[in-house]
Formats: structure tokens, C-alpha cells, sequence
């Protein structure tokens, strides 16, 4: 006999327990399936346990750059095994805090897969593909995210090519990597990687790394990897990649012609694709296309009433924030409230590698684009003082706004903790926030934050710490 239920959830990632907890909230009777950890990718094999990884990155960087601030340090080794064990132990107490959340919200966990028997109806089964219960409700949120999406003839096998999952997992530290892709998994692997001694490739076919941000961004991006010595290759592919004698060979094509490069492991890290398989859409006729769910993304309903969908599942930008949102936005509506739509074009983007990356809005080149009239502003971290007395001064801040009507269009930042600074541009740009009343705010000093303010002002050309006489009106 089927448990009923108001509303029950597939998946508990981001966007999944997030709105499990809002729907007990607001009344509903609640459940949710999952076949894996609470948390889902973000808090088990992704966001959380990457940024683990990468402290240990950041730690064992000064450790190494020591003398600079006056310190004396020696014999730095890493304890690859230990390192591993740090990063699945923070994973593992945030999926214990999602367990937490479900037995306080009172919200049914059913462990095992959910397949839709009708759109009223879901079946789950066991690892087996035995089934162990059934789920009725009125409304089926689905939230089963994404996974690593594979390159026609680079199949991912788990040894000689890996997806992220298995390189925050791996055994032993390769004394060689090749990372085909260099969006955020990929540059975050890269400077992982390459700070605790491993000798690392990075492999993108575009032009910069990063290349969904400002070019401006990418090519600094790549400036400083090459100065940590990574070996950055951009406008190049990997062609092949055979075993040879114990060791993984990478045939890449460059601009200069071929190249094979020898590693003990390559890194797949060309983006992610739905998990919209195994679910039995096409039985109760929810549509998919290329890898995602198609929905209303005013209201996350797809083709059939009662079915909903939210988070990675229904496609770009696959970020967990976004997800959050998502469900949360998706359920007040089901509770006939009326939340604030997301507005999509002020999502923020964090990159997590040292120098870190983060961003919001229009692209240089994407507003110029669009049509607008912009001014353009820059400070750079080596006129910080804050930036300087940490170490770390490399970067910018870069603003962009509208001439006409001074509407603030986009920010991208390379530098220290810029993915905290980021979040007063998306608050600044969600309430309309002119130019002028960034530079009159008061910002502390000093702090990293007031580069921000500091690159408004120079878009408005009333910068006063660059040295630069100011344009004649």
C-alpha cells in the first residue's frame, strides 16, 4: 500500500531537502526520496568537500611561500591519505546536518530510487531495482541534479579517465595530471593539484580558462596558473588518450600542431549533464532536451500538472544557490503564496582556485552586445592595502555600467576572497543601486571590500588611489 503524502521530493541536493524544509514549513505532509547521502552532490562529492581540498591548497601555498611573511618553515610534506580524510569528514558531518533537518522538519526520508509509476504515483527501488515502497502525493518535485557529462571517445572509466567524484577520492597522489576542461571544476582541480606537488596539464578548447567569465578574467586566470607552474593550454584538445607501459598518454592538438603528454590520470572536467534517466518521465510524458527537464521557469512546472522541477535537473547555470532558490521559490507558489522571481541574469558565479573568481551580470563583450553604451571600470589588488598586507595582490576588481541610465550591468573579480565580495554587487544590482551611492556608501578601511567601491568610482572617473588624471567631460 502507497504512503501519501502533500508533496514528496526526488533528490536532496541543494535543491531538494531546501525545499522539503520550506514545504513542512508552510503545511505540507512531506517526503523525500534519495538513493545516495542526503546532501546530494554538493555536500557530499562536490561544493563542500572541493572546498575542503582546496584550503588545504591555500594552507600548504603559504607554508611554501613562508619566508615572505617573515617565517621560517621546513620538511612540508602532505599527507595525500589525510588530506582525503579531512575533506570527506567535513562532507560527511554537513550530510549528517541535512539528516538533522529532516527529523526536526519531521520529513519521511525513503531511501532508494523514485520511478513514476503515474503522475500521482512513484515507486522506489532498492539498489537491486527492488521495490521496496510506494509514494502517492499531490505534488512531485523533481531534483535529481547532474552528473559529469562524458567526451565521445574520452569515456569516463575511472582510472585512466576520471570525473570529479573520483579525484577528490583518489588513493594515492598522482605525480602527474592531465584536466581536460577548464571551467570551475576544472581550474579548481588544477590548483589543487598543483599546490600539493602534483605536475598538472590543464587542457581547454576556448581561448581563456574560465571562458564563461569577462576575457579579461580568463587570461589573468592563466597568467597566474603558468606562474605556479601549471602548463595551461588553451585553444586545444584532447585528441586521445591511450595506456602505455603503466602510464595514461593524452594525444592533444595546439595551436603549434600535436603534443603527447604522459600522466598517471586524466581528469574529465568538461560540465555536467542531467540525471534524467531511470525516472519513467516518458511513461507520464514529462519532456526533456539535451539533458534537462523542460519546465515554466517562472513557476518550475513541466508538461504534466502536479510534476515540478528544480535545481541542475532543469539546466544552466548548475549552481547550488540557484537550486536553493528554486525549490524554495517553487513551493511558496504551490502554498498559493507569491515569492519574488528569480532574476537570472544576477546569479552569481564563485570560482574557488587561488587566485579566486567570481561574477555577476553582463560580460564586457556580452553588453557591448546588447546594445549598451558602457563605462568600464577597474582597480586592481595591487593597489589595495588590505590585498598587499595579506600576500595576495594579484588580481582586480572590473565594473561595467550603463552610460544612459547608469544601470549597473555586470562586476567580475579575480583575487582574494572575492567570492565574499561578490554579494554586495547582487544585493547593489537587486535594488537598483546607482554608481554614486556605491562610492558615497562608506566602505571600511582597510578591507578588501572597498576595491569594490574603488572600481565604481573609476568607471565614473572619480577615482583618487590609481594615480590617473581624470578624463576631461
Amino acid at each position: 500500500m502507497a504512503k501519501e503524502f502533500d508533496l514528496c521530493v526526488i533528490g536532496t541536493g541543494p535543491g531538494g531537502y531546501v525545499a522539503a524544509i520550506r514545504a513542512s514549513q508552510l503545511g505540507f505532509k512531506t517526503a523525500v526520496i534519495e538513493k545516495r547521502d542526503l546532501g546530494g552532490v554538493c555536500l557530499n562529492i562536490g561544493c563542500i568537500p572541493t572546498k575542503a581540498l582546496l584550503k588545504t591548497a591555500e594552507v600548504m601555498e603559504t607554508m611554501n611561500n613562508a619566508d615572505e611573511y617573515g617565517l621560517k618553515a621546513s620538511n612540508i610534506s602532505v599527507d595525500f591519505p589525510k588530506v582525503i580524510k579531512r575533506s570527506r569528514n567535513v562532507a560527511n558531518k554537513m550530510s549528517k546536518g541535512v539528516q538533522f533537518l529532516m527529523k526536526t522538519n519531521k520529513i519521511e526520508v525513503i531511501k532508494g530510487k523514485g520511478v513514476f509509476e503515474s503522475a500521482k504515483e512513484v515507486k522506489v527501488l532498492d539498489e537491486k531495482d527492488k521495490e521496496v515502497e510506494r509514494v502517492k502525493a499531490k505534488y512531485f518535485i523533481i531534483a535529481t541534479g547532474a552528473r559529469a557529462r562524458q567526451l565521445p571517445g574520452l569515456e569516463i572509466d575511472g582510472e585512466t579517465i576520471i570525473e570529479y567524484e573520483k579525484a577528490m577520492k583518489l588513493e594515492k597522489q598522482p605525480k602527474k595530471m592531465v584536466i581536460i576542461g577548464a571551467g570551475a571544476i576544472g581550474v579548481e582541480f588544477a590548483y589543487f593539484y598543483n599546490s600539493i606537488g602534483t605536475e598538472v596539464t590543464i587542457v581547454e578548447i576556448q581561448k581563456t580558462l574560465v571562458p564563461i567569465e569577462d576575457e579579461e578574467i580568463g587570461k589573468e586566470l592563466g597568467k597566474n596558473f603558468k606562474k605556479k607552474g601549471i602548463n595551461v593550454l588553451t585553444e586545444s584538445s584532447v585528441e586521445k588518450v591511450e595506456k602505455k607501459k603503466g602510464k595514461v598518454v593524452a594525444t592533444v592538438k595546439t595551436k603549434n600542431g600535436k603534443e603527447q603528454i604522459e600522466a598517471d590520470v586524466v581528469l574529465s572536467a568538461v560540465g555536467v549533464t542531467g540525471n534524467v534517466e531511470g525516472l519513467g518521465l516518458e511513461k507520464i510524458g514529462v519532456k526533456t532536451e539535451k539533458g534537462a527537464i523542460k519546465v515554466d521557469k517562472s513557476t518550475y512546472k513541466t508538461d504534466v500538472d502536479g510534476i515540478y522541477a528544480i535545481g541542475d535537473i532543469i539546466g544552466a547555470p548548475w549552481l547550488a544557490h540557484k537550486a536553493s532558490h528554486e525549490g524554495i521559490n517553487c513551493v511558496e507558489m504551490l502554498a498559493g503564496e507569491k515569492p519574488i522571481s528569480i532574476n537570472y541574469n544576477n546569479i552569481p558565479g564563485c570560482t574557488y582556485c587561488i587566485p579566486q573568481v567570481a561574477s555577476v551580470g553582463y560580460t564586457e563583450k556580452a553588453a557591448k552586445e546588447a546594445g549598451y553604451d558602457i563605462m568600464v571600470g577597474k582597480f586592481p589588488f595591487s593597489a589595495s592595502g588590505k590585498a598587499s598586507a595579506l600576500g595576495h595582490n594579484e588580481g582586480f576588481v572590473k565594473v561595467i555600467f550603463d552610460k544612459k541610465y547608469g544601470e549597473w550591468l555586470g562586476c567580475h573579480m579575480i583575487g582574494p576572497e572575492v567570492t565574499e565580495l561578490i554579494a554586495e554587487v547582487v544585493a547593489a544590482r537587486d535594488l537598483e543601486t546607482t554608481g554614486h551611492e556605491i562610492i558615497s556608501a562608506v566602505h571600511p578601511h582597510p578591507t578588501l571590500s572597498e576595491s569594490v567601491m574603488e572600481a565604481v568610482a573609476e568607471a565614473y572617473n572619480v577615482g583618487v588611489h590609481l594615480g590617473t588624471p581624470p578624463k576631461k567631460k
